[in-house]
């Protein structure tokens, strides 16, 4: 029984992604909002995307852009990367908790505010050959 254990942990190891990331939760911004500024970065270079991240206005732009120059940090501190070539290989963003509140209404009744938060993922990769 310990032996399979061990055969497992060790072949989870072996597929693990080594790629650096970085990940930022339960940020209180609607991921729907994150989503829209994360689908204007995937795919292009980490120096190119804290360019767009800085100049946009937007509150999710500016959560994004704490995560990936914190996924930037990691790769340059943590693997020894360069940083002229790395990219944005994943960005994206999931639903975290909801926080459920109350607006009372007229006669007696509520309304529920469901205010919601998002948990940030984005995943560095090196360019090949150039």
């Amino acid at each position: 029984m310990a032996t399979r254990i061990r055969q497992k942990a060790q072949k989870r190891a072996e597929n693990k992604d080594k790629r650096p990331f970085a990940v930022a939760k339960y940020i209180r911004i609607s991921p729907s909002k994150v989503r829209i500024v994360l689908d204007l970065i995937r795919g292009k270079k980490a120096e190119t995307a804290v360019a767009i991240l800085e100049n946009m206005p937007d509150k999710g732009a500016a959560e994004s852009l704490n995560v990936l120059k914190s996924a930037i940090a990691n790769a340059e501190n943590n693997q020894g990367k360069n940083i002229d070539s790395l990219f944005v290989a994943e960005a994206y963003v999931t639903a975290g908790p909801l926080l459920k509140r109350i607006a009372y209404r007229a006669r007696g009744r509520a309304d529920r505010i469901l205010k919601k938060t998002s948990h940030i993922t984005i995943v560095l990769d090196e360019v090949v050959g150039g």
